[in-house]
């Protein structure tokens, strides 16, 4: 006890020297970031490799480089005057990672459940027997031009699908409009009798 108090008296003559007893608080420069005009600077040397790796954990690399940039800005955004004062430096920023990865999930579930919504509102008119009747009949149709002549189904497709005049495929098969004609006749009256119920 004669010995604290002794430290005590020669503390009070010189600050620098001052003794702390069991109990009293660290004092506060020892648990807070510098206040100096770098502290930033001096954060982001300290935490900024460790940040890293932790973000890659949670997220892919290149996400993470951005998060960790993106905290840091956030940071900035405080200005120079006005400091980062924390207990634990490493851990709040960790927690601060964290919530930057979680907010970037929020956002991306959102715009995944807007763009599944829209989806959906287009499909509340949609008549699945129609649909499998079409799908049927183009199967139907699928096999009756495989039935055709290759010349023909040329002709044919060139024509219906492609939107070609029977000159023009005159001109791409050599062959003369009145053949093109008599092509199309054909391959028309074949799908009009085979797809008929």
């Amino acid at each position: 006890m004669g010995i604290v108090m002794r430290l005590n008296r020669a503390s009070e003559n010189c600050p620098e020297t001052r003794v702390i007893c069991e109990g009293e608080p660290l004092p506060p420069e020892d648990r807070l970031i510098r206040r100096d005009s770098d502290w930033l600077e001096g954060l982001y040397h300290t935490h900024r490799d460790r940040l890293l790796r932790f973000a890659v954990r949670h997220t892919s690399a290149d996400r993470a480089a951005d998060i960790v940039q993106q905290l840091f800005m956030r940071l900035a955004g405080r200005g120079r005057d006005d400091p980062l004062e924390v207990v634990a430096p490493a851990a709040y920023l960790r927690r601060a990672t964290i919530n930057l990865i979680r907010d970037e999930a929020r956002q991306a579930i959102r715009r995944c459940a807007e763009f599944h919504n829209d989806g959906v509102d287009e499909l509340e008119g949609f008549d699945t027997v129609a649909a499998l009747e079409a799908r049927d009949t183009l199967a139907r149709l699928e096999a009756i031009m495989a039935r055709l002549k290759p010349r023909t189904r040329e002709i044919f497709l060139a024509h219906r699908l492609d939107g070609y005049s029977y000159g023009e495929i005159a001109t791409r098969t050599g062959l003369s409009v009145k053949a093109i004609e008599k092509h199309m006749s054909k391959a028309i009256a074949h799908v009009s009798r085979h797809l008929k119920p």
